[in-house]
């Protein structure tokens, strides 16, 4: 019962990732038919990121009150909802209005089931789990770009990844008596981690630690650079490289397919590596790609580039939530994720926003410049975080 509920949760973080790339993809076009700025992007994507922010904050509650079972089919459904909205709109507000349930069924998802494996699997399945994640975000931009060649227009490929959300949901909800079956919640032995669990962390307690904020300002920094990517990377083709929207929507699910490929290898890659090594070699993978991103020569090198940040992407994300018990402590590593799951999503927020405003008022040509200064933050936070656990040793 708990293996057939746990291919369920694969199916679902697939879906999870659905709809992650179909904005950007669907952008070059759809910005032009409802007569907005490109820039605008940045408002819808920090609208759903709001909503996600929300649904997060309040995933524990709903958890206690309905289960996890429930909540996930719930949000699964608000994200259908959302998705088919932005099929039926053709003006900026309605993006907006669509974007709040889009947004709060996605971080009920995401929050819900990553707490749910967490309690009732083993930890190995986690990066799997991300891995699938990025196979939804991976075939995304091919149903927009299927939508854009064979319908012209944007609005269906919204409708497909409704009708599988909404199929989905309707599965979470036949399958809601396995939920209550899925497997066993591991027991705390540790008495420092049933005291934490008893007393957690105030905030200021949180920030005192030392190497807190370096590794919150890390992750910070790696959430902006994967979304800021997967946003404007159809953009940057369409007019810095003269791709048609419709190649544009498909190439752009390069990068999502390297991160997909880079989370199935990191998967053993740290077997034999610690998470230190794996975020260090993550990041010289990202700078590879990002100097590609700059080569003017021709646009072969800016697909690549793509490609390779999205594999440099693939093992920090997960890396980073690994290594918090390591390097802080078991006792504090609940309060200290926690704060860092804040911090990705206000890098989802603020940053790809805010290169859209530089990006009409410069060039979207400023890409790859913006991208190194990320990089280049998270790879000094890091640095910060390592010698943090140095010193302990």
């Amino acid at each position: 019962m708990g293996s057939l509920l746990l291919a369920l949760i694969y199916i679902c973080f697939i879906s999870l990732g659905l709809p992650d790339s179909l904005l950007g993809s669907a952008w070059p076009v759809l910005h032009s038919e409802i007569n907005v700025p490109v820039s605008f992007a940045g408002i819808i994507s920090a609208t759903i990121c709001v909503g996600t922010i929300s649904s997060s904050l309040y995933s524990g509650k709903l958890l206690h009150k309905f289960g996890a079972g429930k909540v996930t089919a719930v949000s699964a459904t608000l994200t259908a909802l959302g998705l088919f909205g932005f099929y039926i709109s053709n003006k900026f507000w309605l993006f907006i209005l669509w974007s709040i349930p889009y947004g709060i069924g996605a971080g009920g998802v995401d929050a819900i089931l990553n707490n749910y494996v967490a309690l009732h699997y083993k930890a190995q399945h986690m990066s799997w789990l991300h891995c699938m994640w990025g196979v939804g975000a991976s075939i995304s931009p091919y149903i927009m770009s299927f939508s854009l060649v064979y319908f012209e227009s944007w609005n269906y490929g919204y409708l497909a990844v409704a009708i599988i959300q909404a199929l989905l949901s309707v599965v979470i909800f036949i399958s809601l008596p396995i939920w209550n079956k899925g497997g066993k919640i591991e027991k705390v032995k540790d008495d420092t981690e049933k005291k934490s669990l008893e007393a957690p962390l105030s905030f200021k307690e949180i920030f005192a630690i030392k190497g807190a904020i370096p590794c919150f300002l890390t992750f910070f920094c790696y959430c902006a650079l994967e979304l800021t990517t997967s946003l404007w990377a159809s953009s940057y083709l369409v007019q810095k490289w003269d791709f048609t929207p419709e190649m544009a929507a498909g190439f752009a699910g390069l990068f999502f397919a390297g991160v997909t490929f880079g989370r199935l290898a990191n998967g053993f890659l740290s077997m034999r590596f610690g998470d230190h090594s794996l975020i260090r070699m993550g990041l010289a993978i990202i700078s590879v790609g990002i100097v590609l991103l700059f080569m003017p020569l021709h646009s072969t090198f800016a697909l690549l580039g793509f490609v390779i940040v999205g594999l440099g992407c693939a093992p920090i994300y997960p890396c980073i939530i690994h290594m918090t018990p390591d390097v802080f402590g078991r006792d504090k590593s609940q309060a200290m994720i926690g704060v860092q799951m804040a911090f990705a999503y206000t890098g989802f927020l603020l940053m790809p926003p805010l290169f859209g405003v530089i990006a009409d008022y410069t060039s979207i040509s400023t890409l790859p410049i913006y991208l190194l200064v990320l990089l280049v933050l998270m790879t000094i936070m890091h640095e910060l975080v390592i010698r943090r656990k140095e010193s302990n040793i």
